[in-house]
């Protein structure tokens, strides 16, 4: 069983997935101000709908940005506490990746880009490509990495229009230049069902790692520390 969880989209989204990503418990309350008081609570109600306990989850999966800080923070946050008290793997999903995997399951898409507002005239920026897992045979938008970076997540400028004349899907669609007849769809919005299915893909292949580990992807800059950074380790 695996326990996933998203405060980074303006949410508060906890679901409970068994290995074949079918899912046990879901819940999602939108907006961020009440994130912090509200996970905890959430993440019990899941279990106990579940009838599970955290002894019984495989792994803790988490939205590791990029994305808002404040919403990177908390659930990173309430990870590593989890991974800590309960002596559990972490496995962190891009928040990029998740808006790929929302848009192929939504609208069919299979070759896209992902674009999250970043505030500051900027996006968050990927493209995603589906593939099949080899391990979970699950169908998984997987990262492409562009030809003028050697990461596949970065920062775009807004007004900047994309290589190719590939479909963009998330918030930060609409502040891009694009092409001709160039699809978008803003209204892609992944859930913590979608963070968990990636996730147990990715523990599948990869495994998962420590607390310390667990860390978020915040492409502006390095603001957060970690476990032994902040004297916790």
């Amino acid at each position: 069983m695996f326990l996933a969880m998203d405060t980074v989209f303006d949410q508060c989204s906890i679901a409970i997935l068994d290995s074949s990503g079918q899912v046990l418990s879901s819940h999602t309350e939108t907006g961020k101000r009440q994130q912090t008081q509200q996970i905890l609570p959430m993440i019990e109600a899941a279990l106990s709908e579940a009838q599970l306990r955290l002894a019984d989850i495989q792994a803790l999966i988490f939205n590791r940005g990029p994305g808002a800080f404040s919403g990177i923070r908390i659930n990173t946050a309430v990870v590593q506490a989890l991974s800590v008290a309960h002596d559990l793997p972490c496995v962190g999903v891009s928040s990029l990746q998740a808006i790929a995997q929302c848009a192929y399951q939504k609208h069919r898409l299979t070759h896209l880009y992902s674009a999250l507002d970043a505030r500051m005239q900027q996006v968050y920026f990927g493209q995603y490509e589906l593939a099949t897992d080899d391990k979970s045979g699950h169908s998984i938008m997987q990262p492409v990495l562009a030809n003028d970076s050697d990461s596949t997540e970065q920062l775009l400028d807004y007004d900047r229009q994309t290589a190719l004349s590939l479909p963009i899907a998330g918030n930060g669609a609409p502040l891009l230049a694009r092409h001709d007849q160039q699809d978008y769809h803003e209204d892609v919005w992944p859930d913590a069902v979608v963070i968990g299915q990636l996730g147990i893909a990715q523990f599948a292949n990869d495994g998962g790692t420590e607390a310390s580990q667990a860390l978020p992807k915040y492409l502006r800059n390095q603001a957060w520390k970690t476990l032994k950074e902040q004297g916790k380790a």
